[in-house]
């Protein structure tokens, strides 16, 4: 039996009418041999070495209510008994049963290939008649992933070096915005926008998810002229901003442009990992030459909302860090989204916590904190975070500052000075006008 270190181990909450024991059970079982039903070929020795473990279970006790429906519980213990109120088959006072399940895989299940973990690890267990609800909580994968896939070539240290942003005590984070309005503008118009946030003193610019390549902005057109922009103002400043430009699409397209970018001094691309997957990811990754890859999570939601349903976020950055991201997304505090603040910490720090422990490779990425974020959320950011490696993302907190753009940089810079020295925002802004006016605007 090998040690639990050489195996894939996943961590799931579970709800279930079914004993815990035997609804992961069931888990594991559609997860490796894949039947219920003794069969030809499924010796003992077989199942011993391939058949998936349950290592542990952690009753949590009971829910008033299925989470989700369809589920169903086992024939009744008594058959003499009066149906209850649930599924037919399950006696009277039965309730669902929460539990913390955690299973692993033998390494030869799989071998070292993403793909088919994400099969193992989120395949068809969800739609089991054992579950009313479950949902992937936590993924650590053996120190062979880290040598069979390149990781993020960047990471924190590569972007700051890329950026001219440098960290440490005397640091900060890597200021940035996304190009808004979404869709609508020329490369032209594009090219403006970036000119004016560039002057303002920007580091970082993103394409929105959903700019790729459409008619009214083709791809060549725009990156090109931005990166005339970008060169411009690198020459006045002898800093080169980032331009995390979006080639999301099929895999032909998407190496094509990054070809483009590479071959005209471009340092980022931008890919929208669910849009494009694992594949995809990996094959950008394993084409670049120099430019880090900016994971966008769009269509996050459909994994995290519901607490009974889907993936958590340490588990789903597992992935998408090991195919070769650089910078992946994680909302931001006091967001426009759904996403509390403690989900957001979490998700930042575990991609600044390593996958896989030494000998393994560092494999940080730079979270990147985005949404309805403004000089407001430093203070807050980096007493929670208590790091200021990350990229901080500002749309309104920068156009709309009253002071202008400019104004709107200087801002932040000053509300993350204030927050690395220990001194309130508004202590600070008392002799900080920028800082003052931005916490006027967007309190």
């Amino acid at each position: 039996m090998s040690a639990l270190s050489d195996r894939i181990v996943a961590t799931y909450r579970i709800e279930t009418r079914y004993p815990l024991a035997e609804a992961a059970a069931a888990l594991a079982g559609e997860q490796s041999s894949g039947t219920f039903r003794p069969i030809a070929g499924e010796t003992p020795d077989l199942q011993a070495r391939y058949g998936a473990r349950v290592e542990s279970i952690e009753d949590l006790g009971t829910v008033a209510a299925p989470s989700l429906p369809h589920a169903r519980g086992p024939k009744a213990r008594h058959p003499a008994a009066a149906p209850g109120p649930g599924p037919v088959g399950v006696e009277a006072g039965d309730l669902p049963r929460v539990g913390e399940v955690r299973v692993s895989w033998n390494l030869e299940n799989t071998g070292t290939n993403l793909s088919a973990v994400w099969a193992t690890v989120l395949g068809n267990l969800f739609e089991l008649h054992h579950f009313s609800g479950l949902k992937l909580l936590d993924l650590a994968l053996p120190p062979a992933f880290s040598h069979a896939y390149p990781g993020p070539r960047h990471g924190v240290t590569g972007t700051r070096a890329l950026t001219g942003v440098p960290g440490g005590a005397d640091g900060r984070p890597v200021l940035g915005t996304i190009v808004k309005p979404s869709v609508g503008l020329s490369p032209d118009e594009t090219a403006a926008l970036v000119d004016q946030l560039l002057a303002a003193g920007l580091d970082f610019v993103k394409d929105d998810e959903l700019m790729a390549d459409p008619p009214h902005s083709p791809f060549a057109e725009r990156f090109e002229k931005v990166m005339r922009v970008i060169d411009r103002h690198a020459d006045r400043t002898g800093r080169k901003a980032m331009y995390a430009v979006n080639i999301s699409g099929d895999l032909d397209g998407m190496l094509r442009q990054l070809e483009t970018v590479e071959r005209r001094g471009g340092t980022c691309v931008m890919l929208v990992l669910n849009a494009v997957g694992l594949a995809g990811v990996t094959a950008v990754r394993r084409q670049t030459t120099g430019v880090a890859i900016h994971g966008h999570r769009a269509g996050w939601g459909l994994y995290d909302r519901s607490p009974a349903l889907g993936m958590s976020y340490p588990a789903f950055q597992t992935f998408w860090r090991l195919a070769g991201v650089d910078h992946l997304h994680v909302n931001g505090l006091g967001n426009k989204f759904c996403e509390p603040d403690d989900s957001v910490i979490a998700s930042a720090r575990a991609c600044l916590t390593p996958l896989i422990p030494p000998p393994g490779r560092p494999d940080i990425v730079m979270p990147v904190f985005s949404s309805a974020q403004t000089a407001v959320q430093a203070e807050e950011t980096y007493r929670r975070l208590g790091s200021n490696d990350l990229i901080f993302c500002c749309g309104g907190g920068i156009m709309a500052h009253p002071g202008g753009p400019a104004a709107g940089v200087r801002s932040l810079v000053e509300a993350w000075d204030a927050a690395k020295a220990g001194i309130p925002a508004r202590t600070y802004a008392a002799t900080h006008p920028d800082l003052a006016a931005a916490l006027d605007a967007f309190s």
